[in-house]
């Protein structure tokens, strides 16, 4: 297998793969990445290529710390983890993080947790992390069955909430780019009443900038008569759209604009052939133990725990990944750039 670096901020054949691929995931699209170099960060993307093709492959994002720089594979790299291309690949990838004077490489890949996956990465020289960026459990809803079977499957109260909010008045219309400031401000009253961090403005914007020219990202806006009461901010590719933000002020909750927000990016969501629907992060220790009817137990509290009941109402079922794994360069300033990293993982998503 040849194995060569990519710089192109524009990468269809790359999208391409990795939109087909069962480990392929919004974060290694080439747009994703052209999205954070706005944002301080390098991109480096190394493909594997056999008979002409891709094979597999990862795009590493690269920024600098007091500590040293640091390179982290966001949902990669992209290749099942029995692959026998995975030692070249990550060899190749080491290899080019040390020549940029990395303390260490992070993987966070997109391969369902077990033991087989996470033993892989620790015997090619990787140790497991606490310093995780992106959630390690999520809640994915199937897309496959009609609309109706859809609802059936979320919890009563929850298609009860989706009716209420038309019959009390809630409007969802798609916004526009004039339409992003004032998805902002909801963002920081929803940042303020929730104690969470959020990005500057222009983050969203550039996202939306990135994304939804090429229809792959979409704003919902819940109103009542002219008043605006929530937002959410969509994207898809490949086979799975991902709900990645979402906010709403403190007024008219009992309209419930946020379920009938959600049902509507269900529907784009499938309208543009998706078969996923990525709720995008719920704690960790929802993955047991089970009830009867295959929902986690919710037994704590917090934040994090509210945000999990809402999106599990809606049904899907509770996906973990393998986790993050280190391979580290630089020993003594580890220590120093993990912490650092820790500080700085509210900007990092």
């Amino acid at each position: 297998m040849n194995f060569y670096l990519s710089t192109d901020a524009h990468a269809p054949d790359w999208d391409a793969f990795v939109a087909g691929s069962p480990w392929g995931h919004l974060l290694q699209s080439s747009a994703w990445g052209s999205f954070k170099s706005e944002f301080g960060w390098q991109v480096l993307r190394i493909i594997g290529e056999s008979k002409g093709r891709i094979a597999c492959g990862a795009q590493a994002l690269i920024r600098s710390t007091p500590g040293g720089p640091t390179v982290y594979v966001p949902r990669g790299p992209v290749l099942s983890p029995d692959d026998e291309a995975l030692p070249a690949l990550l060899d190749t990838l080491s290899a080019a993080a040390r020549d940029r004077g990395a303390i260490f490489l992070k993987v966070e890949p997109n391969w369902p947790k077990n033991d087989a996956a996470a033993g892989q990465l620790q015997s090619l020289g990787f140790r497991p992390s606490q310093q995780t960026i992106q959630p390690s459990t999520t809640l994915i809803l199937d897309l496959r069955p009609d609309d109706d079977t859809i609802l059936m499957q979320m919890k009563p109260k929850w298609r009860y909430n989706i009716r209420l909010a038309t019959r009390k008045g809630v409007k969802i219309r798609r916004a526009g780019e004039a339409d992003l400031p004032a998805f902002y401000e909801l963002m920081k009253a929803t940042s303020a009443r929730d104690e969470f961090a959020i990005h500057q403005r222009d983050y969203y914007e550039s996202a939306w900038r990135h994304f939804h020219p090429d229809g792959l990202a979409e704003l919902f806006l819940a109103f009542y008569e002219d008043e605006l009461l929530a937002g959410l901010m969509a994207f898809r590719f490949g086979s799975t759209a991902y709900y990645l933000y979402g906010a709403s002020s403190d007024r008219h909750r009992n309209r419930m604009p946020n379920h009938l927000l959600q049902w509507h990016a269900i529907q784009w969501a499938k309208q543009h052939g998706c078969t996923w629907y990525d709720f995008w992060g719920i704690p960790d220790a929802t993955s047991e133990p089970m009830t009867r009817d295959g929902n986690a137990v919710v037994r704590g509290k917090g934040d994090m725990w509210g945000v999990y009941r809402f999106k599990q109402g809606f049904g899907g079922q509770i996906v973990q990944t393998v986790g993050s794994f280190d391979r580290v360069f630089k020993p003594a300033r580890y220590w120093l750039g993990t912490r650092l990293w820790s500080l700085a993982k509210g900007r990092l998503t």
